[in-house]
């Protein structure tokens, strides 16, 4: 059927496309496994009028049967009347003859039926065969694109992963580090400039603070003596 070729062919050119290239064949895909359904609906529709004309075939031979018995039995019944003299013999013979021709023609429907039976029947097989292989490849291309679409995602998702990752430029980056290693190194040394020029000043006014605690303190010894020298 070309359907298996067309699903053939999406499968071949599943295998060898690229991996950014899948959507048309998940496309593909799907338009085959729609169509794959449309075959196995047309192929439900053509098993379920054939077995309704096998069905009818098998009553129509049931009831030709039954007639062809029943105008067995009037025949011989007829006869019977015959023997016993309840009807003439010719008329007997007559009624029996016509009986049995009635038999022979639902006999001969009977086979027919019999006939067109044998063909439905391996027309009924031949179309369960289809419909079951057609519903085995709708389930096996069905989960092929499931495979195919989760495959697809990761894909997806991988290649934009590598292109963010190809996006960044390692060797911008570095300098952008060096440069600001070179700007805290610059800070700290700045820090610590300011430290030193802060420790001189501390130096300075405790000089000055010395100094002057030193004149205080003269101040006060000059004063115990004095006040010593009075008296006091």
């Amino acid at each position: 059927m070309s359907i298996f070729k067309r699903l053939f062919n999406v499968g071949k050119s599943e295998a060898h496309s690229a991996i950014d290239k899948m959507e048309d064949p998940i496309k593909m895909t799907e338009q085959g496994i729609r169509d794959m359904k449309n075959d196995l609906t047309n192929a439900l529709e053509g098993l379920a009028q054939v077995k309704a004309m096998l069905i009818r075939s098998q009553n129509d031979k049931t009831q030709f049967d039954n007639k062809a018995k029943d105008y067995q039995n009037k025949a011989m019944l007829i006869l019977q009347k015959t023997q016993k003299e309840s009807i003439s013999a010719e008329d007997g013979d007559r009624l029996a003859r016509e009986a049995l021709v009635k038999k022979e023609e639902n006999t001969e429907h009977s086979k027919r039926c019999g006939i067109e039976i044998e063909k439905f029947s391996k027309s009924v097989s031949q179309l369960e065969t289809n419909v079951n292989s057609l519903k085995n490849n709708v389930g096996k291309w069905e989960n092929e694109l499931k495979t195919l679409k989760a495959r697809v995602k990761v894909s997806n998702a991988t290649k934009n992963l590598n292109k963010q990752m190809a996006s960044i430029d390692s060797s911008s980056t570095v300098n952008m580090l060096e440069k600001m290693r070179e700007k805290v190194s610059e800070e700290e040394a700045l820090a610590d400039a300011y430290g030193d020029i802060a420790n001189e000043s501390k130096s300075v006014d405790d000089e000055l603070d010395r100094v002057l605690n030193n004149t205080s303190a003269s101040a006060e010894s000059d004063l115990d003596a004095l006040k010593k020298q009075m008296g006091m």
